[in-house]
């Protein structure tokens, strides 16, 4: 699923963040730029949690600019996993499709499937505190599955995650935005992630959302504001 942002501008006390942005339909784009900047607002705009001032959201032909984030196409991960620990894995991940748990039979096979895909299925009756933090943030992404959404947004989703545990994290992202047709937008402060598993890189600074570049090029860039933030990392 497309999505656009046309003039957009947000605004909040003295922060502002110009917003003209076209990301196609299955795209893979890193978000990048110095803290604060204001990559988690982009996100935040796209899944309707944060208003624009100005300006329109478009996700495929849908004006969605005044749709809240449950009418939106779009599915969240945050750094924090959202799960709930009276619960186990699968019923965590049901929470998608039902918060009562009243599931049909297709609904429970997806969530099977989804744990499955995920790698969880021999752990589906564990609770998440008796999980590695990497497990636990399998069962937020199952429940991306679940809900079956086509645009997925990760805001520094594996942070806290060890080196060896993050690049196992990416490396799942990426297969099953491939395998699901995802289109998908990755916060970061770890460049390299983005140059492994990202096509493209969306560069947020000094109040402005740059359009989307190729990896490569970006990289590449001689930009003031790019070298500046890259410094001296290759």
């Amino acid at each position: 699923m497309m999505i656009r942002i046309d003039n957009g501008l947000y605004r909040h006390g003295a922060f502002t963040l110009a917003i003209d942005l076209r990301v196609p339909r299955g795209a893979f784009a890193a978000v990048l730029g110095p803290s604060g900047a204001g990559k988690s607002t982009l996100l935040n705009v796209i899944a309707g949690f944060e208003p624009l001032a100005k300006g329109s959201v478009m996700l495929d032909s849908r004006d969605m600019t005044m749709a809240g984030p449950a009418e939106r196409p779009v599915t969240a991960v945050f750094q924090d996993h959202n799960s709930f620990a009276h619960l186990d894995a699968w019923s965590n991940v049901a929470l998608g499709l039902s918060p009562t748990l009243s599931l049909d039979s297709k609904q429970r096979n997806d969530v099977d499937r989804a744990l499955d895909l995920v790698g969880l299925s021999a752990l589906a009756k564990r609770r998440p505190g008796d999980m590695s933090g990497g497990e636990r943030q399998r069962i937020a992404i199952a429940r991306v599955l679940v809900r079956k959404r086509p645009i997925l947004l990760l805001d520094e989703a594996f942070a806290a995650l060890g080196p060896g545990l993050r690049r196992e994290m990416l490396r799942l992202i990426k297969a099953l935005h491939a395998s699901e047709g995802l289109t998908t937008l990755m916060v970061t402060h770890q460049p390299e992630d983005a140059r492994t598993i990202a096509g493209s890189v969306i560069f947020v600074d000094k109040g402005v959302v740059r359009a989307p570049e190729d990896t490569p090029k970006f990289f590449a860039s001689t930009d003031a504001g790019v070298r500046a933030y890259l410094g001296e990392w290759t």
